[in-house]
């Protein structure tokens, strides 16, 4: 297991995302609002930047079967695994597809965020970034 401590938040959210662009499922010590600490599973498949700026992922739970959102500051730890995803994804409401630029570098998520506060002013940045 990665201990979260020992690397900074960009690191750790590449590690994530380029887990969930390879469709790695990723077991978690994730930390409650309330202080338990759960071990858990989970299968990635988006990430929100919330109002208050914290880094949050959508995953799917593969216990319980159902989608999940975790904050990235209350990951304590987590493992990448080599095998594929196995629980279904909730299903969109509109039928475009969702396409994502493989996270290689903390430039291209921080790219992927601003684009997704506004896409029409950065889109050209978006690009470059998501072509790196």
């Amino acid at each position: 297991m990665k201990n979260t401590t020992t690397e900074t938040q960009a690191q750790t959210l590449t590690r994530l995302l380029a887990a969930a662009d390879r469709h790695h499922p990723v077991t978690i010590t994730y930390t409650k609002a309330d202080g338990t600490e759960t071990l858990r599973t989970i299968e990635i498949y988006d990430t929100r930047t919330t109002k208050a700026g914290d880094i949050i992922l959508k995953a799917m739970d593969r216990e319980t079967g159902e989608s999940r959102t975790f904050r990235l500051d209350r990951i304590q730890a987590y493992t990448i695994h080599r095998t594929a995803y196995t629980v279904a994804r909730p299903t969109r409401t509109d039928d475009a597809p969702v396409t994502l630029p493989v996270a290689s570098a903390p430039a291209t998520i921080v790219g992927r965020e601003i684009a997704r506060d506004d896409a029409a002013y950065y889109a050209d940045r978006y690009a470059v970034l998501a072509a790196a």
